[in-house]
């Protein structure tokens, strides 16, 4: 089994559906039990009282009860104009994360921000909301696997967990995994990732909100299924 996802198969809570390491993505024990992390904090989302009812609010389903229209829905990520702007705000969204003076980071994060709120006001009202809850609901899941495996970098696993085969210690896996996002965003076209590009860009978002917005934690359940006021309160 390849799944690696979350979902409420039997009501709430939802369960984790993961395979065996070798059958997923993360083809490793140590990456593996990284992205468990990221189900996980899906499961939290859930958690928050108002999450079922505030995604039904989106009334992005189409009559699709199944919950695949998280998965399906008709995002126009194929529209050319669409992805040469998406391709614009990308590359600033990196240059902002690139550059290591705090004074030189403000001025290219909030051009960033004034050019991400243009593009995405572009975006149909459904558009615009889709994107979102899934920058907020992948994005930062992705994130939180970012910030999950750099935390473990000194952690002392098992006896057990470190004879496994396929081991790798949490200090390396750490000292790639922020890289190896940034990479597959750097390298993202999305007219070919479609909605899998909602990870690496949440997930960068994230960090530049680490920098921008400090305390932006503290608000991320507060605005339900975006995180378009993480920005805008920063900017004003």
């Amino acid at each position: 089994m390849h799944f690696q996802a979350t979902f409420p198969a039997f009501g709430l809570p939802p369960v984790i559906v993961i395979g065996e390491p070798q059958n997923t993505e993360a083809k490793t024990s140590t990456p593996w039990l990284i992205v468990a992390m990221h189900e996980h904090f899906h499961q939290l989302q859930y958690a928050e009282p108002r999450y079922l009812e505030a995604v039904k609010s989106l009334d992005l389903s189409r009559g699709d009860n199944s919950g695949m229209w998280m998965l399906n829905y008709p995002f126009p990520y194929e529209k050319p104009e669409l992805a040469r702007d998406f391709g614009h705000v990308r590359d600033l969204l990196l240059e902002a994360l690139n550059t290591a003076d705090e004074k030189g980071f403000r001025k290219k994060a909030a051009e960033y921000i004034r050019e991400r709120k243009r593009v995405f006001g572009q975006l149909s009202d459904d558009d615009h909301k889709y994107f979102s809850f899934q920058l907020w609901q992948e994005g930062i899941a992705r994130y939180t696997q970012i910030k999950v495996a750099e935390a473990a970098k000194d952690y002392t696993p098992s006896a057990e967990f470190a004879a496994l085969p396929d081991y790798e210690p949490f200090s390396a896996y750490a000292a790639r995994a922020r890289t190896e996002t940034l990479d597959e965003l750097k390298h993202a076209d999305l007219g070919k990732m479609k909605r899998v590009i909602v990870y690496s860009f949440g997930a960068a978002e994230g960090l530049l909100l680490d920098r921008w917005n400090p305390d932006w934690k503290s608000q991320y359940f507060k605005h339900l299924l975006s995180t378009d006021a993480l920005f805008e309160e920063q900017e004003k």
